[in-house]
C-alpha cells in the first residue's frame, strides 16, 4: 500500500534478483552446466527444469527435491538428464555429469497443454488469477469513481450541504453492503493516487479498512454506517488549511505543525454547520487522539474519547504511515503495522490494533516479499489463521506475468517469507512485474465477516 513509490534502476538493486536467475545467469556457457540422468535423481537434489513452465505441474522452475512423489513426477516430463545446482543441495556423491543435455524426448506434442492432475490444478490456478485481476480492475474503478465522489462532495459540502450529506450517505451504504455483507468481495483495492486526490483516497482508505474492522468489534449496522461516514469526513477541517501547509513535503515548522492540528477544530465547526450526527462530530474532532493522551487537541484518554473515534484513530494513523505527503518517508504496511504494535501500541486501543494486525496478517496484503528460495512475491490476501503463511503471488521472469503463478504458503511448507521489501528498491522489471499497487485485495475473515473473500 506504499502510494506512489517508484523503482530504481534495475541495476540498482541486483541483488534481490531471485537467485534462480543469477544461477542461470553464471551459467550461460551449457558446457560448464552440471546433469543429472533422470533415473539418477534423489532427495536433496537442488534442480532445475529447463522446460516452459506450462509444461509441467510444479510452482517453480527451479527447487530442492524434497520427495520420492517429486521425483517420480520429474521422470514423467519426459526430460533425460536435469540441470542441477550443487552448492544448494543436500545429496552427497552426486552422479553428475558436465556438458549439454540430451534433447527432451516427450510423448507430448508442443502445441498441447499437459493433462495430467496436477498441470489441470496449476492451468486452472492461472485462469482464477486472470479472473482476479479483472475483478481487482472493477474494483480499482469503482475505488476511483468513489474518490470523484467526495471530492465533489468536498467542493460543494458548504453550499449543497443537504444534497451532499444524501450523496455520502449513499456511498456509505453501498460501501457497508459491499464490504461487510457480499459473501465474495475484494475488500480493499489501493490504486495509484491522482494529483491533488490525497486526501479523498485517504479518507475511503480509512472507511473501508474501518468497516472492515467493525463486525468483530461488536458494532451493528447502524453504527457502522456512522463510523463509515465518520472515516469519510474526519478530515473535511483539512479543507480550511492552506496548501502551502498542508502539502508541504518538508518537515513542518511548529507554528505550521500547529495550524495543521487545528483541522480538527475546524472539521467539527463545519461538521456542527452542516448538521452531521453527533457521533460524526466525535469521530472528526478526536481522530488524533491517543490512548495514551499523547494525541490532540485535548490530549485525552481512550477512556475519554468516543469508541468509533478510538477506532479510526488506529486505522489513521496506519494509512498516515503508508502514504504520508513525503512519499520518501512512506512505510510498507508490514513496516507501519510492525512499527505500530512493536513501539507504539501504547497508543492505540488494543483491541482495535490487535484486530487490524490479524485481518491484515503480519505481512498485509500489498507487501512485497523475498521467499526462503530467494524469489520475489507480492502478497495477495491474507491467511487470518496463519498469518505467517499468505498467498503470495511471484516474480519469473521465464513466466508472463499475466499468468503469473500465485501460490498458497499454507500449502508450501519448504517455503517461507524471509522478509519484506520496500517496493522502491525493486528493479524496474521487477516491479512492472508485480504491479503491487495493481493487485491488492484484503482477505475477508470467514469468522469475522461471516464468508471468505479475497478476490
Amino acid at each position: 500500500m506504499v502510494a506512489g513509490a517508484q523503482p530504481q534502476h534495475p541495476n540498482a538493486v541486483n541483488a534481490l534478483v531471485p537467485s534462480g536467475n543469477l544461477v542461470r545467469s553464471a551459467m550461460s556457457s551449457e558446457d560448464q552446466a552440471i546433469f543429472v540422468a533422470a533415473e539418477n535423481l534423489c532427495v536433496g537434489m537442488y534442480v532445475f527444469i529447463d522446460l516452459p513452465w506450462f509444461r509441467h505441474p510444479f510452482s517453480f522452475n527451479h527447487f530442492k527435491i524434497r520427495s520420492p512423489d517429486q521425483i517420480a513426477t520429474l521422470r514423467t516430463l519426459g526430460v533425460k538428464q536435469f540441470r542441477i545446482d550443487p552448492a544448494k543441495s543436500d545429496a552427497k556423491n552426486i552422479p553428475a555429469t558436465v556438458g549439454v543435455p540430451q534433447p527432451v524426448e516427450s510423448s507430448l506434442p508442443v502445441d498441447e497443454v499437459p493433462t495430467d492432475p496436477d498441470t489441470v490444478v496449476k492451468n486452472s490456478r492461472v485462469a482464477r488469477l486472470k479472473e482476479r485481476r479483472e475483478k481487482i480492475g472493477q474494483v480499482e474503478k469503482a475505488f476511483t469513481k468513489a474518490a470523484g465522489i467526495m471530492r465533489n462532495i468536498n467542493r460543494n459540502l458548504l453550499s449543497r450541504s443537504r444534497e451532499c450529506l444524501e450523496e455520502v450517505g449513499e456511498l456509505v451504504d453501498q460501501m457497508v453492503l459491499a464490504f461487510l455483507e457480499s459473501p465474495e468481495l475484494t475488500l480493499h483495492v489501493m490504486g495509484d493516487k491522482a494529483g491533488g486526490e490525497e486526501v479523498y483516497y485517504h479518507g475511503l482508505n480509512t472507511s473501508i479498512l474501518s468497516m472492515m474492522l467493525a463486525k468483530d468489534l461488536g458494532i451493528t449496522f447502524e453504527q457502522g454506517r456512522l463510523l463509515g461516514l465518520g472515516a469519510l469526513l474526519h478530515d473535511i477541517g483539512l479543507m480550511d488549511i492552506p496548501d502551502r501547509v498542508l502539502k508541504k513535503t518538508d518537515e513542518l515548522t511548529h507554528a505550521e505543525n500547529e495550524l495543521r492540528k487545528m483541522h480538527c477544530e475546524y472539521g467539527l465547526r463545519i461538521g456542527q454547520k452542516i448538521g452531521l450526527p453527533d457521533a460524526v462530530l466525535a469521530i472528526i474532532y478526536q481522530h488524533h487522539e491517543m490512548a495514551d493522551g499523547s494525541g490532540y487537541p485535548k490530549a485525552l484518554k481512550s477512556a475519554a474519547t468516543h469508541p468509533l473515534a478510538r477506532i479510526i484513530s488506529v486505522v489513521n494513523y496506519y494509512d498516515n504511515l503508508c502514504n504520508p505527503t513525503d512519499l520518501a518517508k512512506a512505510l510498507t504496511p508490514h513496516e507501519a503495522l510492525s512499527l505500530m504494535f512493536a513501539q507504539r501500541r501504547n497508543k492505540f486501543d488494543a483491541q482495535t490494533l490487535q484486530l487490524l494486525i490479524r485481518c491484515l496478517g503480519v505481512f498485509p496484503p500489498g507487501t512485497i516479499v523475498k521467499l526462503s528460495n530467494d524469489a520475489l512475491g507480492l502478497v495477495q490476501s491474507v491467511n487470518p489463521q496463519k498469518p505467517l503463511r499468505p498467498w503470495v503471488l511471484l516474480y519469473d521472469p521465464d513466466i508472463p506475468k499475466e499468468e503469473a503463478v500465485m501460490i498458497d504458503l499454507e500449502r508450501e511448507p519448504d517455503l517461507n517469507i524471509s522478509k519484506a521489501i520496500r517496493p522502491i528498491q525493486l528493479p524496474a522489471m521487477v516491479y512492472d512485474y508485480l504491479s503491487p499497487r495493481k493487485r491488492v485485495t484484503y482477505y475477508f475473515d470467514g469468522d469475522s465477516a461471516g464468508k471468505a473473500g479475497g478476490s
